[in-house]
């Protein structure tokens, strides 16, 4: 199998290092973008990525807004999302589910997260 490639979208600098970091050590080729408007512009211009992981919270567009996005083109419907998140609010979960997000990953991204991740390419 070829190297899995990841778009990470993450505001915060060190959450998306962290993530980063681990997904590496995998050995998954990871692009990080800082929002969802910046991953919308890379996902236009690459047509190599696999799964995109996206926090949720984020100034201007959530990772829910990104999905529906993702979900509404049909150049990029077929990317499984992955939604990450502080916060374990059920009903912000069922949304994201609902929607189409093939996962729903409380933060910080953990090693056992990875395998799970990787099912989703």
């Amino acid at each position: 199998m070829a190297t899995p490639h990841v778009l990470l979208v993450e505001d915060s600098c060190v959450d998306r290092l962290v993530a980063s970091r681990l997904l590496k050590s995998f050995n998954i080729r990871v692009t990080a973008v800082e929002g969802p408007m910046e991953a919308l512009t890379f996902l236009d211009m690459e047509h190599d990525v696999q799964l995109i992981l996206t926090d949720y919270c984020m100034p201007d567009m959530t990772g829910y807004d990104l999905l529906v996005e993702v979900q509404k083109s049909p150049k990029l419907n077929h990317l499984p999302v992955v939604i990450t998140c502080t916060e374990d609010i059920p009903e912000r979960i069922k949304m994201c589910l609902d929607g189409g997000a093939k996962d729903y990953i409380i933060k910080p991204i953990k090693v056992v997260d990875v395998p799970r991740l990787l099912s989703y390419i």
